[in-house]
């Protein structure tokens, strides 16, 4: 069964950092689009940063010079290094990429969400 596993929330001051880990296992050959998502109590869920088909990065303008996605493409893991945490950047944060099992096995899958956490 694919799945991606996010790992690395917790709580921290505002200023402080945190780096958010997805990992996709199940027989994932590899991974497109990964994306970092999050969704705050009572909002939308939003996007925070994703790599575009073609490879591009795109970034919330809330988290436009703070955020920063990378991908380790061997290991097909998905980063998210958050720094200077804001009183407005907590939320259960999301990765979603689309996944490769097969030439003719591919679909888009959702991580099951890593809390933030960021208080004084």
């Amino acid at each position: 069964q694919a799945q991606l596993v996010e790992s690395g929330g917790g709580l921290v001051q505002p200023g402080g950092s945190l780096r958010l880990s997805c990992a996709a296992s199940g027989g994932v050959v590899s991974i497109n689009a990964p994306g970092w998502f999050r969704q705050a109590p009572g909002k939308e869920r939003e996007k925070v940063a994703a790599f575009t088909s073609d490879g591009r990065v795109t970034y919330a303008d809330s988290v436009k010079g703070r955020f920063s996605i990378s991908e380790h493409d061997v290991d097909n893991i998905i980063y998210l290094q958050m720094d200077s945490l804001k009183p407005e950047d907590p939320a259960v944060y999301y990765c979603r990429a689309t996944v490769v099992l097969s030439p003719t096995d591919i679909r888009t899958v959702w991580g099951q969400g890593t809390q933030v956490t960021v208080s004084s």
